[in-house]
């Protein structure tokens, strides 16, 4: 029997894994980076163990380091989670070797699977050799690893050496591993997969379907089970092909079998060997914790011959912090409040408090919805993110809110391509109108009392804020009898609750500050004082930088008196794992460059200023 589990993972998985080992009764094992030093699966876990350094190739990805710290920690099982080593045979090899169990299948069996070019030859498809025009569009992809990274899509052929240029590195940097293939770029399928369940005794279970069709950069952002409106016989077909690639590599443990479904036909992408991300909608509807089904199975125990029914269904969302109108560029900070409604369920990494930093994924949490239909699971996860406190960094919560409620999504006739055709439908801002009223009504009442008043009429207060990143101004007065703002009548205000009655309909707003910082119910706001600094001032065609990274690489032969041309990359910034390209705003001479590559750089550092023709 195991008694003291290491993971060797951090954030939203670590944690959990560990609730589980909880119920078990397993005493819990964190590693950490130095970023990582006191975030909230560190705070969660038994015992911790460093592993100094802060990039994921110093840190998680070092097999060494992990085995060494669950012998000196005293563990007898290594669970990987997912991502950084959870594929990779060496390492599993290497947690056997040294006495240890493995929450996995057999190295064997990772190895077959984990490269998706050796997995494609065995289920019988080759990876495309030379690409022709004939052959576009294609998608290069990592051999190892998943979560979208790695992956680029090609439309032109001279476009296809950078994209394998990118790939190779952005694969190396997140799995240690640079392989890459090709393969044919399937547009308008829809993204199935079939959670598979086996154990040591012969019997693989296949657990329903999942639909992951709504993804960003290749990577999933809403997730259901079961998949909607699939043919009973296409279902049939999708569990048998899921059994026949476990049973060819005598597969144990949790994997996911992924496919494209199109035109009716099912078409074999990959197998990952380990748990996905998205497991939990699969847990609701089959009553399961599969985490606690892996962990038994390690042990030797049977399943039962025949999975459970399910029942009902599920949907995921993934929160992130991220701006997706800005190419989904990541956000860093301090994220000081994150709560849900009662009645869905929250995986999260991260406390309130907690910063939220640069080095890793930049998924917050996962909120998931179970119901007894499709219709009442998607409004009832819809109405919990639209409801849900997140104070701190830009989020995608909008997009997920408008996502669950858009008509395509809840006829279930999305596929792949649903950002590609409604992404600047779906990011265009909507905040609440009377937002900067309420946060000035309750910022005035927290620096002063309301009912100083005179004979003669007061002159206007003003109040200026950036929100959904414009600035607007705000005019209210004092009053005999309490603040004022024309068209709408002030029934209360103080510093946390504003009610305003506009049309004969009141509204209530919860009002929260951190510095300059205010949450007025869901919508962000940024308080401006009321001289600005004229030392902020940017000269034209300065580029700073959207999010705080690492410069990985420049633009061969730019350097000052360089032209370049609008739209032109001039350099490649890596933030959470993910690579974003920086391009010139204008058609001009690139008049300073500020950054090399290995250069660190904080948001809103200058990078380049390009003088404009």
């Amino acid at each position: 029997m195991i008694t003291t589990l290491l993971v060797a993972n951090r954030g939203e998985i670590a944690c959990r894994v560990f609730r589980t080992c909880r119920d078990l009764g397993i005493r819990t094992v964190a590693v950490h980076s130095d970023p990582d030093h006191d975030a909230l699966h560190t705070r969660a876990a038994d015992a911790t163990v460093r592993l100094p350094g802060a990039a994921p190739a110093d840190t998680y990805l070092r097999g060494d380091l992990i085995v060494r710290a669950a012998v000196t920690a005293g563990a007898d099982a290594v669970h990987p989670g997912y991502g950084f080593l959870s594929e990779n045979a060496d390492f599993a090899r290497a947690v056997l070797d040294a006495g240890l169990v493995w929450i996995g299948p057999p190295p064997e069996a990772i190895e077959a699977m984990a490269s998706k070019t050796r997995a494609k030859e065995l289920m019988g498809i080759p990876p495309l050799g030379e690409v022709t025009e004939a052959d576009l569009p294609v998608l290069v992809k990592a051999a190892a690893g998943g979560g979208g990274r790695g992956m680029r899509i090609v439309r032109r052929l001279e476009e296809l050496d950078a994209a394998l240029e990118g790939a190779r590195a952005e694969a190396a940097n997140a799995f240690g591993d640079g392989e890459v293939f090709i393969e044919p770029y399937m547009e308008g399928g829809r993204h199935v997969e079939v959670q598979i369940l086996a154990d040591t005794h012969g019997t693989v279970w296949p657990l329903g379907t999942r639909d992951c069709s709504l993804q960003r950069r290749h990577q999933k952002v809403i997730e259901e089970a079961p998949a909607p409106g699939l043919p009973e016989e296409l279902t049939r077909d999708l569990h048998e092909l899921a059994v026949r690639a476990a049973r060819a590599v005598d597969y144990v443990g949790a994997g996911t079998v992924e496919f494209l479904v199109a035109d009716g036909r099912a078409h074999f992408l990959e197998m990952n060997t380990r748990l996905q991300v998205e497991h939990p909608v699969t847990e609701e509807i089959f009553g399961l914790d599969l985490v606690a089904q892996q962990i038994r199975v390690a042990e030797g125990a049977a399943l039962e011959a025949d999975p459970p029914l399910p029942s009902g269904h599920a949907v995921e969302a993934r929160l992130y912090a991220e701006d997706p109108a800005t190419d989904w560029t990541p956000q860093s900070g301090t994220l000081h409040r994150l709560a849900v409604p009662d009645g869905v369920r929250l995986d999260t990494g991260y406390g309130d408090g907690d910063r939220v930093g640069v080095h890793y994924d930049a998924m917050l949490a996962k909120v998931v919805a179970h119901a007894p239909t499709r219709a009442e699971a998607v409004r009832k996860l819809a109405s919990a993110l639209d409801r849900a406190a997140l104070h701190g960094p830009l989020t995608n919560r909008d997009l997920l809110v408008r996502s669950l409620r858009h008509p395509e999504f809840t006829a279930a006739r999305m596929n792949t391509g649903f950002y590609d055709r409604h992404l600047t439908d779906l990011t265009k801002p909507a905040p609440d109108p009377y937002a900067p009223l309420a946060a000035a009504l309750a910022d005035a009442h927290g620096r002063s009392r309301f009912g100083g008043w005179r004979n003669v009429p007061s002159q206007p207060q003003v109040k200026r804020y950036v929100m959904a990143g414009e600035e607007t101004e705000v005019h209210y007065r004092h009053t005999r009898t309490g603040p004022a703002a024309d068209g709408v009548r002030v029934v209360h205000a103080d510093a946390r609750l504003v009610v305003l009655e506009v049309d004969g309909v009141r509204r209530k707003f919860e009002v929260t500050r951190y510095g300059d910082e205010l949450y007025v119910n869901t919508t962000a706001l940024r308080s401006l004082p009321r001289f600005p600094d004229p030392t902020t001032q940017l000269a034209p065609g300065s580029l700073v930088a959207p999010m705080p990274g690492t410069v990985v690489r420049v633009a061969e032969g730019l350097e000052p008196g360089s032209s370049v041309e609008a739209g032109q990359p001039l350099l490649w910034l890596e933030a959470m794992k993910m690579e974003h390209k920086i391009t010139a705003p204008v058609t001009g001479t690139l008049s300073a460059l500020h950054v090399a590559p290995g250069q660190q750089i904080s948001v809103g550092s200058l990078l380049a200023v390009v003088q404009p023709t």
